[in-house]
């Protein structure tokens, strides 16, 4: 591998042998490294690829503004918790793990607390990424001299989350995270139910609504013109669909993307069934 650029005596950017852009870890790695060199392949410990079109220039310089050490803890404690198979596939994760971690710790050093307003949403909507973000927590308090609090196991959830898209913006999930709750909160009043948060329809309504801001943020919206199943829908479930358009609104205020037709109609599909199950 060639070196592209050294970012300190631990980070340089490189090009592989299939011609890609890499970030690769080591101690002594950029040590009097020059751009052109060869990479000595025994001084490197990770191999970080770049993907969803992330800048690798920007990834590094964040990667070296972190202690190694860090970056190591984090990557056992994802291999304890059973989660070295997502770091595997979204290498920008561990990076982010690891700024996250990096910076909680120096926080507990200089007893700073942080509370987390998201709590309860994130329990109660991200179940999954919740119990796999304790998991991580306790991996990486096994491991440190500084254990950090039990609240720290949101924002890695968070972060769990947000691997999941194709922004970097951990500020997009906390907005998508509030729109969820709120949305929820909608079909709760129009119908007069409390929603289980653990209900299976629940749990894909969330589901549906997470690759549905995917599609926002990718400008990809469903928009098949006069859909057979939209309107089959329409005609099925009119008070679902008056409540479906109470949340493109919510949609539309808070992200600035007005909803097609047809993605309204999958949501009073999901409104339907969520409603169905809890009366």
């Amino acid at each position: 591998m060639e070196i592209l650029r050294v970012f300190n005596n631990n980070v340089v950017l490189a090009r592989d042998g299939a011609g890609r852009e890499v970030i690769l870890t080591g101690r002594g790695l950029g040590f009097q490294a020059r751009p052109g060199r060869t990479v000595d392949p025994t001084l490197v410990t990770r191999t970080f690829i770049p993907a969803d079109g992330r800048d690798p220039d920007h990834l590094a310089e964040l990667l070296a503004g972190i202690p190694p050490e860090h970056v190591q803890l984090v990557g056992e404690a994802l291999a304890e918790a059973g989660l070295d198979a997502r770091a595997s596939a979204s290498p920008t994760l561990v990076i982010a793990l690891a700024d996250h971690v990096s910076f909680a710790l120096r926080r507990q050093r200089l007893g700073v607390a942080v509370e987390y307003p998201v709590v309860a949403e994130v329990k109660n909507l991200y179940a999954g990424e919740y119990a796999q973000a304790r998991a991580l927590l306790a991996a990486i308090n096994a491991r440190s001299d500084e254990p950090l609090p039990d609240a720290e196991a949101v924002a890695l959830a968070l972060h769990l989350v947000n691997a999941g898209f194709a922004s970097g913006d951990l500020s997009w999930t906390y907005t998508m995270t509030g729109v969820i709750q709120q949305m929820m909160d909608v079909i709760g009043q129009s119908y007069g139910l409390e929603l289980d948060p653990g209900c299976v329809s629940v749990g894909r309504f969330v589901t549906h609504l997470r690759y549905l801001f995917v599609r926002i943020e990718q400008h990809e919206q469903l928009d098949q013109q006069h859909s057979p199943v939209g309107g089959a829908i329409r005609a099925a479930y009119p008070r679902a669909v008056a409540c479906a358009e109470r949340l493109a609104s919510i949609v539309e205020l808070r992200l600035g993307s007005p909803l097609t037709d047809d993605e309204v109609s999958y949501l009073a599909l999901h409104v339907a069934r969520v409603t169905e199950t809890a009366a």
